[in-house]
């Protein structure tokens, strides 16, 4: 039976200030949810509502203030300095925004990269590198250079690293946002056949069709969980227009607060 991969626990941040000084941004407030194995969870909230901040918290990039996270059974917020790299490397993937490939690297070497710094056998980075790379339709692009493809080929070429060195969790950050519509979902197919296949992937977006994608939506507002939305049965069309609806009435909610 599949476990918790990630499982956030009354987790906060705070910015400034002290703990009951007015002063201080709670920018999460209390944050609780999980993420089993084979999940592909999206974030979405408002602008400011604090889902990059938890995003950034998982990711071991920012510490939380309270609470804790535990990924793959293991509590991050206890780990020393070189012992979060270490897990960073071998246990998280990321796919950012920019697919911050390395110009200098052609895609091949590019997707080597973690593989390299996870120092794996020579042999087994060929293999691995051109694996991930047919499955996700990039093999022809190997020896070209980020210069040399397309802002969606980019995309796969990040997902690709991201994958190849087998990570417990995959996270990404408006991975479609500098996209058009047929790269973004080119990319979300292509993050449909890394989950089939086994990666879990925890996704933020403010964008409903990228989220209809996933399995879940969890729903951040003002720093604390507003309500989660599962697939389930639904289409994704039907899905879609359930996000949207969501999405509305959290907007809606946010607007009468101000």
């Amino acid at each position: 039976m599949a476990g918790h991969v990630l499982e956030v626990q009354d987790v906060t941040k705070r910015y400034g200030g002290r703990v009951n000084d007015a002063s201080a941004t709670m920018a999460l407030a209390g944050v609780s949810f999980f993420v089993d194995e084979g999940e592909f969870v999206g974030i979405m909230g408002p602008s400011g509502s604090g889902k990059s901040t938890l995003l950034n918290c998982i990711s071991t990039i920012d510490a939380p203030t309270g609470g804790s996270i535990r990924i793959a059974g293991r509590d991050i917020m206890q780990l020393s300095s070189k012992e979060v790299a270490r897990f960073r490397r071998d246990e998280l993937g990321f796919v950012f925004q920019d697919s911050n490939l390395l110009d200098t690297l052609t895609v091949r070497e590019n997707i080597a990269l973690a593989l390299t710094i996870q120092k794996a056998p020579a042999r087994e980075i060929v293999g691995r590198v051109e694996s991930e790379a047919s499955r996700l339709g990039i093999a022809d692009i190997l020896d070209k250079y980020p210069y040399q493809i397309s802002g969606g080929q980019k995309q796969r070429a990040a997902a690709a690293r991201a994958v190849s060195a087998r990570p417990s969790l995959v996270l990404a950050d408006e991975p479609t946002g500098a996209l058009d519509s047929k790269s973004s979902s080119q990319l979300l197919e292509t993050f449909e056949l890394l989950n089939k296949m086994g990666s879990t992937i925890v996704m933020v977006t403010h964008d409903a069709f990228t989220a209809s994608w996933c399995h879940r939506i969890v729903f951040i507002k003002d720093g604390r969980l507003w309500g989660q939305l599962r697939r389930a049965d639904d289409s994704r069309e039907a899905f879609f227009s359930k996000i949207v609806a969501a999405t509305t009435r959290l907007g809606s909610e946010a607007c009468d607060a101000r």
